[in-house]
């Protein structure tokens, strides 16, 4: 049996401000959007330009306070060619940004950025 990932779900407290971070930040496309306003929620899908990957963004109307990332979620993981510029662009976007990072013994080849919602994104370098 052949299993394909499809997408990984994350709630949002402010659609537009979501949409704003992975649209110009990590330069996502949005695919698809599904309003459910008699239920109280749309879901917004967004996908790399390679349509690799996709985010669904779940926003609940009205949500009373900010969601729980909980201690079992660590993050998403996004490749770039050019780290450097990456960090440098966020940091002017005015993201959280971590400094560049590396596993123990390495030299450094990622770092995070914090979303609106407080999810950590890590950006990979990507090599040829």
């Amino acid at each position: 049996m052949k299993y394909k990932f499809l997408h990984t779900c994350i709630r949002v407290m402010d659609l537009e401000k979501s949409l704003k971070f992975y649209k110009e930040a990590l330069g996502l496309k949005e695919t698809r959007r599904k309003d459910f306003p008699d239920d109280g929620f749309t879901l917004v899908y967004l996908t790399d330009e390679d349509g690799t990957c996709e985010v669904e963004l779940t926003y609940n109307y009205n949500p009373e306070k900010p969601y729980e990332i909980g201690n079992g979620f660590s993050h998403m993981a996004f490749g770039v060619k050019d780290l450097e510029e990456s960090r440098r662009r966020h940091m002017e976007m005015g993201y959280e940004v971590t400094e560049l990072m590396g596993l123990p013994g390495e030299k450094p080849r990622y770092y995070f950025v914090t979303d609106p919602d407080g999810y950590d994104i890590e950006i990979i370098r990507q090599e040829d």
